[in-house]
């Protein structure tokens, strides 16, 4: 990255006018802070380990399998999102730690090699791995544990019954069997999570609708759950709200259908609630949803972005008369909502993954984590949207790219993102395992957590801090109430190679073990001096 000065920085990043409307007594701690950076960056690493940065040190706090209560239910696989609530607002020390289990992986589940048989009682196995896990955490001496057989630790998986909170029947029922695919997600201003269910269609298939009729299109054989019991793919694809405490869940359908990767909130002036989601598809679309009320997110009105004009497009209905003259009604429109959008004229974007809103300007940032169109963009960007008059209710916005992925900035395939409260971004990288070390990714080596200031000497230049064990991503990074805890996601280690004694990874056991994705959690002084 070229070298600029903070104040170019800060003007692009619209801080410039943020910082002028701060009390004089804000300015030192924002504008002073990591002119000395606390930590020595890391370089590229190929190890089979959690590297990371100088003063950083971490633990693992639970892992795929480990017993979580009396009825012997289990932390599922491949823990992605991670989302922290306190039990007690006026304490740090204790809360739930949700993390969603995205997929599967047949090899180390019940060690499915192929050609062999898939059978109905895997898919009852398989069923059981996916969905999301909560967790009760309790901090004692510095050290974050689970409370064992805590009336808190269950599972939501592929056998739940979930209700669907729309206006017509979804498939002939308001009630869908189960949740898989969730990837990233996001909390609301009342505490409850929002898991956002994305490759669906590796478990269930899609349906495509042609000329008036509906076809059901099979998944990936190997993770396909065909010889079960049937689940009909429009069930699936909606952001799910879950009351952590109880484990209560609801599909909220308002929200649109599609890959969703991401249900970032912001509270309005009003008390509405805005939620902006990514559909983690190639050439697939950047959505908007703003509450019809406070404190619900069951109905509301749902826009997607028209980037070259700078406007979210609605996706009402009865606001177009394309929309109405297609669709019999909005439910229909909901379960369709990629045809919609592109219906109306929405902008098709190179993956559009996790998203983060910086606290001090309320930007948006979008991380497009890479296009496969014409093989251009191959490493990635970060998206900026600016909403007018920074008002997350506003229909028209300002898009740049803030960031753009390559060897000459770092990174590449920007995924999760993560604003701390001083404002400045964490960020973590998702070269698919089948790019991992191939010519063009080589110079990255391992997926990585990234440290990305907005102010002093280093300001938007990525930092590395952390590298992740081989074939792993890093996702989920959430901060502890007292910031002194970042709680992280190591997926899928070792998924490239899974054949003894060749495997890729043994982390976290080390020696001959199998690999297990689990949650850690990082802390020592160099996180407590960049967030102090």
């Amino acid at each position: 990255m070229n070298e600029i000065s903070r104040r170019q920085f800060l003007d692009f990043m619209g801080r410039a006018a943020a910082l002028s409307l701060l009390p004089a007594c804000a300015l030192p701690s924002l504008r002073g802070q990591n002119t000395n950076l606390p930590f020595t960056p890391l370089k590229p690493t190929g190890a089979d380990d959690l590297i990371l940065a100088s003063g950083l040190e971490y633990k693992v706090v639970t892992s795929w399998g480990d017993i979580l209560n009396p009825k012997q239910e289990r932390v599922g696989f491949n823990n992605d999102f991670l989302a922290f609530i306190p039990l007690d607002p006026r304490s740090s020390n204790e809360g739930l730690l949700w993390m969603n289990n995205e997929y599967h992986d047949p090899y180390y589940t019940r060690g499915w090699r192929p050609g062999q048989e898939y059978t109905a009682a895997d898919i009852v196995k398989d069923r059981k791995e996916v969905g999301g896990t909560i967790v009760h955490l309790r901090k004692r001496e510095g050290e974050w544990t689970v409370v064992v057989n805590s009336k808190y630790n269950r599972r939501l998986d592929g056998f739940t019954p979930i209700p669907l909170i729309s206006e017509q029947p979804i498939f002939g029922t308001h009630r869908a069997i189960g949740t898989m695919g969730g990837c990233a997600g996001g909390v609301t201003p009342w505490g409850t999570i929002l898991s956002c269910e994305e490759n669906y269609h590796n478990f269930v298939g899609e349906v495509e609708f042609l000329n008036g009729k509906r076809t059901h299109v099979p998944a990936k054989p190997y993770l396909s759950w065909a010889k079960g019991p049937p689940l009909p793919p429009e069930h699936y694809g909606w952001v799910v709200e879950v009351d952590p405490r109880t484990g209560r869940a609801k599909k909220l359908t308002a929200l649109g259908r599609f890959a969703h990767e991401s249900a970032t909130c912001i509270q309005a002036a009003d008390g509405r609630t805005v939620v902006y989601s990514g559909d983690d598809s190639d050439q697939e679309h950047l959505y908007k949803f703003i509450s019809a009320k406070p404190g619900s997110l069951e109905k509301g009105e749902l826009f997607v972005a028209d980037i070259p004009a700078g406007r979210w497009r609605s996706l009402a209905r009865e606001k177009d008369l394309r929309l109405k003259a297609f669709f019999k009604n909005q439910t229909e429109l909901l379960v369709r909502t990629r045809e919609a959008a592109k219906m109306i004229g929405a902008t098709p974007l190179n993956r559009p993954e996790d998203i983060d809103i910086d606290p001090l300007t309320r930007n948006v940032f979008v991380s497009c984590t890479a296009g496969s169109k014409g093989g251009a963009d191959i490493y990635g960007s970060l998206l900026k949207i600016e909403e007018k008059d920074a008002d997350p209710l506003s229909l028209e916005f300002t898009a740049s790219t803030f960031l753009a992925g390559g060897p000459e900035n770092g990174f590449a395939n920007p995924d999760n993102l993560l604003f701390d409260p001083k404002g400045n971004l964490w960020m973590c990288t998702d070269i698919s395992e089948s790019k991992l070390n191939t010519p063009a990714f080589a110079s990255f080596a391992n997926n990585g957590l990234f440290y990305i200031p907005f102010s002093g000497a280093h300001a938007g230049k990525p930092l590395q801090v952390a590298s992740a064990p081989r074939g792993a991503e890093l996702t989920g990074a959430c901060f502890s109430p007292d910031f002194k805890t970042l709680f992280l996601s190591v997926q899928h280690p070792g998924e490239r190679v899974h054949k003894r004694p060749q495997l890729e990874s043994h982390w976290p056991g080390g020696g001959d073990s199998v690999p297990k994705p689990s949650v850690v959690a990082i802390r020592g002084p160099t996180l407590e001096s960049l967030l102090r």
